[in-house]
């Protein structure tokens, strides 16, 4: 998408009280019913929905803050939210608090969209755009969705979900039903990204300054997701997830891009691979519209160059799992920085060390692209107000990359091991790493998945946490393993000295953490939701 349309240019055309029970009133009133009567309205309100996610409040930052739980991020700054990292979360966390919010409100302005443009559809026919925008509009609803319905849904109770084209007469302001089960929500899900392909373009119907919006390739790889989610409580679904997996192989073209650093390239040309699926897509600049979390994870201050925020750093825990395929091994040297190791930065070459508040002794090395060239803000398009660092890069949300390790998990608990080792040899071959010696077990899923996805986000603490549901003994002891563990970092003699010596750690900050146990696989709802409901929302179990 070439510009993103700020959430206050839909604000402005529709009335919502944020204060109102999970932020779902009706956004049809005067201003709004003479809405839809031109295409760029539909632009500009499909625009709306898109902005909310790559913001810091979701994707940019937000959302990162959990996955200390886990052993591959701890916090470059003290802002970090240890309560998360301990397992001992109350649900009251602003950025559990806020993606909630904000994804219930994405979902009621997609509502108010989607019951706009059907009751247009049923009396004259939608425009092209139209069309695009309502299978936008589908997509998001469903995408917002996914993130309420895996992180708070279980099978003994769902997360509240209303559609307003369900209501004949508009929708009634009613609190949205929680449903029975996260399978329900999961249906519905399924339901919705249906919708969006029976209306989406594909992707290469696009022209380049639409590419990055939704496109049914897209769906069919969240419904995959979807249904490898809905096997944890039904491992008939994994079935469907290798078929949706095979659609974008052979009905769509997905394949691997040529090299894993081409995945995390600045250059444009780069951005629409064959692995490309979805992502946070943005043109990055002065606009403020590309992606956030580059400039997040950047060195706190940027070695007095630029103002990178430096939080989420990598654990030494990961860095030995990388290492495992062989020191300096491609993947690794793409995805961390270790201090010695030389990068490009604002033109100049320069020797990794940090300085940073709170010192891992690593930096996330994926999303450093836009930031080698010597003219920066124009070649990686850097936002110059450091305050909000965003660059033009696609971070990835999915890639076929992760469909294939879906698909390896799905033959792996089909007892078809043999074609799960052909997916993944073909990610390892692809990093010039060696072939699997023998037939794939669930520890190579584990150490694939890990290794190849680290630091996106695709959600290796919920991996581990459904995991540790697996009825495979093996991938469930490695889940509980890392669940239960501490990570540790390097504590550098001089940091300043790219060559210092150091010491191996535990991370200060995690070191009270409660031992894991199944009711946290979700997080408890924030409390004023549960209160705001009149006890129409059932905490979940175990809060």
């Amino acid at each position: 998408m070439k510009k993103y349309i700020s959430a206050f240019a839909l604000s402005a055309l529709v009335c919502s009280s944020c204060s109102d029970f999970l932020d779902v009133q009706p956004e049809g009133d005067a201003t709004t019913s003479q809405y839809f009567v031109n295409d760029q309205q539909a632009i500009d309100a499909i625009d709306g929905l898109y902005e909310r996610f790559h913001q810091e409040g979701c994707y940019g930052r937000e959302l990162f803050w959990e996955q200390g739980a886990a052993c591959d991020v701890v916090w470059g700054r003290t802002r970090g939210y240890p309560t998360l990292a301990t397992l001992n979360y109350n649900g009251d966390e602003s950025p559990l608090r806020d993606v909630f919010s904000r994804m219930y409100s994405t979902m009621s302005r997609a509502n108010w969209v989607i019951d706009c443009l059907l009751d247009k559809e049923a009396t004259t026919a939608l425009t092209e755009i139209e069309k695009r925008s309502l299978g936008e509009a589908f997509f998001n609803r469903a995408w917002a969705h996914f993130i309420i319905a895996y992180r708070y849904g279980t099978d003994k109770q769902g997360v509240p979900f209303v559609r307003y084209e369900d209501f004949e007469n508009g929708y009634d302001n009613s609190i949205p039903p929680q449903r029975a089960t996260v399978m329900e929500n999961y249906q519905l899900i399924i339901d919705d990204m249906d919708k969006a392909i029976n209306y989406l373009p594909r992707f290469e119907e696009y022209d380049a300054d639409n590419r990055g919006r939704a496109h049914d390739a897209a769906a069919v790889a969240f419904k995959a997701k979807t249904y490898a989610y809905w096997a944890t409580w039904d491992a008939g679904q994994w079935s469907k997830v290798i078929e949706m997996v095979n659609q974008l192989e052979t009905s769509y073209g997905r394949d691997l891009a040529a090299t894993f650093a081409e995945l995390f390239s600045s250059d444009f040309k780069d951005f629409w691979n064959a692995e490309y699926l979805w992502t946070i897509p943005g043109n990055g600049g002065s606009t403020g519209g590309g992606s956030e979390f580059p400039g997040v994870i950047l060195e706190n201050k940027g070695w007095g160059v630029y103002n990178g925020w430096g939080q989420n750093k990598p654990s030494l825990d990961l860095y030995e799992e990388m290492a495992k395929d062989g020191a300096g091994n491609d993947r690794l040297v793409r995805t961390i920085l270790e201090y010695g190791q030389e990068f490009q930065y604002f033109g100049e070459t320069r020797r990794f060390y940090s300085e940073a508040d709170l010192e891992a002794g690593f930096m996330i090395n994926k999303y450093m692209d836009p930031f080698k060239h010597a003219n920066a803000a124009e070649e990686g398009y850097v936002n110059t107000n450091g305050n909000w660092p965003t660059v033009r890069l696609n971070f990835p949300i999915i890639r076929f990359a992760e469909m294939l390790l879906f698909r390896a998990e799905a033959y792996l608990m089909t007892g078809a091991a043999d074609k799960a080792t052909d997916d993944l040899n073909r990610l390892r071959l692809r990093s010039n790493l060696e072939p699997l010696a023998g037939t794939a077990t669930m520890a190579d899923l584990y150490h694939e998945r890990r290794c190849e996805l680290a630091f996106e986000f695709t959600d290796h603490l919920f991996d581990l946490k459904r995991w540790h549901r697996s009825s495979n003994a093996e991938i469930k002891a490695l889940a509980a393993k890392e669940l239960n563990a501490h990570p540790r970092v390097r504590n550098y003699e001089d940091r300043g000295n790219p060559d210092s010596n150091w010491t191996e750690a535990p991370y200060a900050d995690y070191m009270n953490k409660n031992t894991y146990a199944d009711y946290m696989m979700v997080f408890p709802y924030p409390s004023e939701q549960v209160t705001k409901s009149n006890g129409q929302l059932k905490q979940n179990e175990g809060y």
